[in-house]
């Protein structure tokens, strides 16, 4: 038997909600981060028996196609960025009804989402120590031209590139724990996951990534074939997390 999923109202906003029949006793909790497609896993029972495995709590925000960027995004919010909402509205929720301490909270994504989870995560490395990513679309910058949202947020195409994930690590002070996957089947976004694991591993930033397994190319096949192996990382990682701060 799985838990329940709710929508919620947080920050003015809709999330979905995920509460396990028995959480873990730690307060661990995750924050899913959506794709373009405004996907929810409301109705992906891989992933739901994933999180009710490992006692996940998830909270699942919805900001439209914000690319969960630092710009305000006028179809989510005229004047409050995704990426502020996260921080100033989510997290709070999440710590409050979870009871999720500092370093207990993962960041999860697939699509936009991944690459979402991941250039926060290089931006707040110190909130969020864990995260993990499926197919990220992390050289965004290449949909410019198609995509009238990323006009309204940004002037070029080159405004687009500096906010990309891979320019966001630092040297020194990176998420402990990060996983990031991409079909090789999946043209469009493997060679910008190929090019952050170069940067990462030529920084000598420990990660773990899978740009080797097939199954699908871009979508929730793909990301159903990926979900045991990021769920699983994010357990043990958060878990890790928690040992080492005792």
């Amino acid at each position: 038997m799985n838990g329940t999923w709710s929508e919620q109202t947080v920050g003015g906003h809709p999330c979905d909600l995920y509460e396990p029949t028995q959480k873990n006793e730690h307060g661990f909790a995750v924050i899913y981060l959506h794709g373009v497609h405004l996907n929810r896993l409301v109705d992906k029972t891989v992933f739901t028996e994933l999180f009710e495995r490992h006692g996940l709590p998830v909270v699942a925000p919805m900001t439209q196609r914000s690319w969960w960027t630092d710009r305000v995004c006028p179809e989510f919010d005229a004047e409050v960025t995704a990426e502020q909402h996260l921080l100033c509205n989510v997290v709070p929720f999440v710590c409050e009804r979870f009871g999720s301490r500092e370093h207990g909270i993962a960041l999860f994504g697939t699509s936009m989402g991944g690459q979402g989870a991941l250039r926060i995560s290089y931006k707040h490395p110190g909130l969020f120590p864990v995260v993990a990513a499926i197919a990220p679309a992390i050289d965004f910058q290449i949909r410019f031209d198609e995509d009238e949202t990323l006009q309204q947020m940004y002037s070029d195409s080159e405004a687009v590139r500096q906010d990309t994930a891979t320019l966001h690590i630092h040297p020194l002070n990176w998420p402990r724990h990060q996983f990031f996957s991409c079909d090789p089947s999946d043209y469009k976004w493997w060679g910008s996951a190929n090019r952050l694991r170069m940067k990462l591993w030529s920084l000598g930033v420990p990660h773990e990534c899978d740009l080797e397994t097939t199954g699908g190319g871009h979508g929730f096949e793909y990301y159903n074939t990926m979900a045991e192996r990021a769920v699983g990382f994010i357990a043990e990682r958060l878990d890790q997390e928690r040992r080492r701060l005792v």
